[in-house]
């Protein structure tokens, strides 16, 4: 029953002043938690001094206040694009294992595309099956200002939209003009 509590950690219970003992597996763990939590902010940090250094064209990106792993973009709408002229809002969730989980990215800014939908996700092969820890925030980010130009009408997120793009290229574009008027222009 219970177990040997060999480790003891600076960390205490809210009822006590006493430090909290745990089971030797499972501070093995949270050190090893720790180690990969630590990895991913030095990872992370280092992404925002290169986006500084070097920000990619129409993008922008960086922490929510002093959150590392909560991050606000900007991207400027393509020029050969419907979006023209827009300023969409986009959000960056690192998971605690980055870069070797993919980071969750969303649209805050409304977007009438194939490939994104009304609650802002993006179905883009990088963002899931396809990452690489390789990949970077940046690249990310020029993936996605590159999906607004050329939309993926055969793996779409919202089906009604592929088939206008398909369809009715003219229909597609005015209407993606004019939600990008309505909602990434002020």
């Amino acid at each position: 029953m219970g177990g040997i509590y060999l480790k003891r950690i600076d960390c205490f219970t809210s009822s006590s002043k006493q430090p909290l003992e745990i089971p030797e597996d499972q501070f093995k763990t949270l050190r090893k938690a720790r180690a990969i939590h630590a990895m991913a902010s030095k990872r992370i940090n280092k992404e925002l001094k290169d986006l500084q250094r070097d920000p990619p064209v129409s993008c922008s990106a960086g922490p929510v206040g002093d959150d590392m792993f909560h991050w606000q973009a900007t991207i400027m709408g393509p020029t050969d694009s419907p979006f023209t002229g827009g300023v969409f809002v986009v959000a960056i969730h690192f998971p605690p294992d980055y870069p070797f989980k993919p980071p969750k990215v969303s649209f805050k800014t409304k977007v009438y595309h194939p490939n994104i939908n009304s609650n802002g996700s993006i179905c883009l092969d990088i963002l899931k099956e396809q990452w690489s820890p390789a990949l970077t925030i940046s690249k990310v980010l020029l993936s996605i200002c590159s999906l607004l130009t050329d939309p993926n009408p055969d793996d779409p997120l919202v089906p009604e939209i592929a088939h206008t793009y398909k369809t009715d290229r003219g229909k597609y574009e005015t209407t993606a003009r004019s939600w990008t008027q309505k909602y990434a222009m002020g």
